[in-house]
């Protein structure tokens, strides 16, 4: 489940994220995106991820489509700070791949 709260201002559109992104919730949110896209304005756009409580191989390409689109992100925790630093290589795998390759030791195999 995804819950999708927005906020506009003259300065900035807001979007809340609480729940998972993952699944149907995916193309969901890309599409709800894209539409506050074209009414952007030159505003400001904003992605508040500090409730995500999971994000899957296609939500986190989507992170990465999004913040290539500009999008800036506010999240907390450990585990949603790292996902989006991740998010900075172009090059990379997606976290979850990257980890898959990991064994509980974190030796890889």
């Amino acid at each position: 489940m995804l819950k999708i709260t927005y906020n506009g201002t003259a300065g900035e559109q807001r979007w809340t994220l609480c729940g998972q992104l993952s699944g149907p919730w995916v193309e969901e949110w890309r599409s709800i995106w894209e539409r506050g896209r074209t009414e952007s304005n030159g505003r400001t756009c904003v992605i508040d991820l500090s409730d995500i409580t999971f994000i899957d191989e296609r939500g986190e390409q989507l992170l990465r489509t999004l913040k290539e689109d500009g999008a800036r992100f506010v999240a907390r925790g450990i585990d949603m700070r790292h996902i989006l630093k991740h998010l900075r290589s172009k090059t990379k795998p997606s976290l979850r791949r990257s980890l898959a390759h990991l064994d509980r030791d974190g030796n890889c195999f």
